[in-house]
């Protein structure tokens, strides 16, 4: 009886052995266990994706904040010497960069907490790695008009960005007195000439309120051509809409601005001084270049279009016949307002 119970417990055990063998190269089992691994990597990357991005990830993230955004009040004397600390330069491609990150869009989000998010910007918005030298000095040029929630959000964005690639930037806004038509090529001209005055800045990105860059590859710097930043925009299908359009987010340097006489000022109301611009690079035998779709992709806000300015096309048929007398060389305004915000250099002109 004893040996028949010892034989029945070892072929209890065999079994089990046996079935947790088939159990292990059953293709459920694998079926199961790969569903179990793809489940929790997308809770990972959904978890970092939300919790790291909505807090900003640049003021969180305490590495960053002291090797890259050591900003203090004090640094801004540093900044402003004749003598400038030595430093070395910051890498060509900068060590917190992403790629790809999905803006968020959170329209009801306060100003209050977008200037605590980024106190770190200050200096009157003017900001720059304290460990390393930029390689370009970046003006942000923004035309603008009674959009404060897009600003909100593209503020949001745009400041961690810029972060990231280790940039010396500041961002300027440029408005025009309410009683004018909207007029975005007098605007960035202006942006030009007011953010030039006061530092001596390597690149002007001429930047659309409502587009925010989704991937931080791009780069915002000039180059030895001007370059057209905003190719695969999200309204677009991520597609260029023609091959001659320069508008949205462009680079330029203060040579090539000049050397081209800037943006038409002759085109108000919505539309044409891209365009003219084009043929202002092409006129002087000036070469456009964009980067690669795939990372030079934009999220545009959403807003009512405005009216189409009707004399555009006659303006760019006409446009190299002057574009000697018009431009930013041949530019007056008078400034009616000029505030230092935290995040940003507000200016407001009239003609």
């Amino acid at each position: 009886m004893v040996e028949k119970h010892g034989q029945l417990k070892n072929e209890v055990f065999v079994t089990n052995k046996t079935s947790f063998y088939r159990l292990l190269t059953s293709p459920r089992f694998y079926i199961v266990f790969v569903l179990f691994q793809v489940f929790f990597i997308i809770f990972l990357i959904y978890r970092w994706d939300s919790e790291g991005y909505n807090q900003m990830l640049v003021v969180t993230n305490q590495q960053m904040e002291e090797v890259l955004l050591n900003a203090t009040t004090e640094n801004c004397s540093l900044w402003n010497s004749s003598n400038p600390v030595k430093i070395p330069l910051c890498p060509i491609i900068s060590p917190f960069l992403v790629g790809v990150k999905t803006p968020v869009v959170d329209l009801s989000i306060e100003w209050e907490d977008v200037f605590a998010k980024y106190d770190v910007v200050r200096c009157n918005g003017h900001l720059k790695p304290s460990s390393c030298q930029a390689r370009q000095k970046v003006a942000l040029i923004v035309p603008f008009r009674d959009r404060y929630g897009h600003l909100k959000v593209f503020l949001n964005h745009i400041h961690p960005f810029l972060m990231r690639q280790q940039l010396d930037y500041k961002i300027y806004l440029i408005d025009l007195d309410g009683d004018i038509l909207f007029n975005k090529g007098l605007l960035l001209n202006v942006g030009f000439l007011e953010s030039g005055k006061e530092y001596d800045y390597d690149c002007y990105i001429f930047h659309d309120v409502d587009l925010l860059p989704e991937n931080d590859h791009n780069l915002y710097r000039c180059s030895d051509q001007p370059r057209h930043m905003s190719v695969a925009v999200d309204k677009f299908n991520y597609k260029l809409p023609y091959v001659s359009i320069f508008g949205g987010v462009s680079a330029m340097t203060k040579d090539q601005i000049l050397f081209v006489n800037g943006f038409s000022n002759q085109f108000s109301g919505w539309g044409g001084e891209d365009d003219d611009m084009f043929n202002r690079l092409k006129f002087h035998n000036m070469t456009l270049m964009r980067s690669m779709d795939d990372v030079s992709t934009y999220k545009m806000l959403k807003h009512k279009q405005s009216h189409p300015n009707p004399k555009r096309f006659k303006l760019i048929k006409t446009g190299m016949e002057r574009v000697k007398q018009d431009g930013v060389k041949n530019l007056q305004y008078e400034i009616l307002k000029r505030n230092e915000f935290p995040l940003y250099t507000y200016i407001k002109i009239t003609i």
